[in-house]
């Protein structure tokens, strides 16, 4: 029989030592991190690159649910989302910073296992981690993490550059990581009706892994320079397709056409919304979490990238007088309304 794992109150070590035990395997990999954790903060050393920050915050309970998420996809997770930022802005992230306020409910070994998947996604997007902050929490967990990257100034992609006739491409495809939310929102119910019911979530490995597991898209930052394309403008899609045309339009003050049929989506996606009675099309224009690449190029680099699977183009930009619009399948012109994903429902 195993024995049940220890579990060890964090009082045991205090706070300098939960720190050191949690953060004993990282390893530098970035020249420009001069000094990471140990000190009472990272030397970081960009020399002539222009330097990007982005910082985003993650409460249980309404950004994540640990009836259904694994400490170790919340800590990939955690990281990932951050250095999606990063890389809409055509740039490369360097270092993360990772701060948590913790309640008592937590052993070492949960915040172990959290940080295993905060390591992984290190590792795997050869990221150091260089400092943080830890502190108690009454109400469970709160994360805060801050991504850091560099890019050549002439590289640097921003959301106000697009212009009317550059085409709207997107990276991958939508709705899946709500879509993922969804079923795992329905299973949990189920599961506090009768803990004995197992799940049903045979066939829906794709979105799933969406929701718990995303990944940023910087091998589509690669495909830029390997097609010889700068977008005009680019953003992450984390409020849902619609919210991130209007702030596209709002801030490159153009307007936009988006085709209903273009909008790429996965069979898992179409299934399991059809399967809840869902409007496909609904999850990926508001479901937001998908965090694939929304951005704009000229028409000229539209040869570039026709043949590439990773790339769609879902529309054009206009004039900002023709506003935002959505084109039916059915010929309609429909004003696109930027619903977004609302946390904290």
């Amino acid at each position: 029989m195993n024995k049940e794992r220890k579990q060890t109150n964090i009082s045991e070590l205090g706070e300098f030592g939960l720190i050191d035990r949690l953060t004993k395997a990282v390893t530098i990999k970035n020249e420009s991190t001069v000094k990471g954790i140990g000190d009472d903060a990272a030397i970081l050393d960009f020399k002539n690159k222009q330097v990007v920050v982005s910082s985003d915050l993650l409460t249980e309970g309404i950004h994540f649910n640990l009836m259904y998420v694994p400490l170790k996809h919340l800590g990939y997770k955690a990281v990932v989302v951050n250095l999606s930022d990063i890389y809409a802005m055509n740039a490369i992230p360097k270092q993360v910073t990772v701060s948590m306020a913790v309640s008592g409910k937590f052993s070492v070994e949960a915040l172990e296992e959290l940080y295993e998947g905060i390591h992984l996604a290190c590792e795997q997007y050869n990221v150091d981690l260089v400092g943080g902050d830890t502190t108690s929490s009454l109400t469970g967990l709160t994360l805060s993490i801050t991504a850091i990257g560099e890019a050549e100034k002439d590289d640097i992609v921003m959301r106000s550059g697009a212009k009317p006739n550059d085409i709207l491409c997107v990276s991958g495809d939508l709705g899946g990581a709500y879509m993922g939310l969804q079923l795992l929102e329905r299973e949990n119910e189920v599961f506090k009706v009768n803990e004995n019911m197992q799940p049903k979530m045979d066939g829906y490995d794709y979105i799933l892994e969406r929701q718990l597991k995303p990944e940023a898209r910087g091998d589509i930052i690669a495909a830029f320079k390997r097609l010889g394309i700068k977008p005009t403008s680019m953003i992450d899609i984390s409020d849902g397709l619609s919210s991130e045309i209007m702030h596209l339009c709002k801030n490159s003050g153009v307007g936009c056409s988006l085709f209903e049929d273009k909008v790429p989506m996965d069979y898992q996606t179409k299934q399991m919304a059809e399967e809840l009675n869902i409007n496909p099309l609904v999850a990926a224009l508001n479901g937001g979490e998908d965090y694939e690449l929304l951005f704009t190029l000229p028409l000229d680099d539209y040869d570039k990238i026709k043949n590439d699977p990773d790339f769609t183009v879902i529309g054009h930009m206009t004039e900002a007088g023709e506003g935002v619009n959505l084109q039916t399948t059915g010929g309609s012109s429909i004003p696109l309304e930027a619903q977004g994903w609302n946390h904290g429902k």
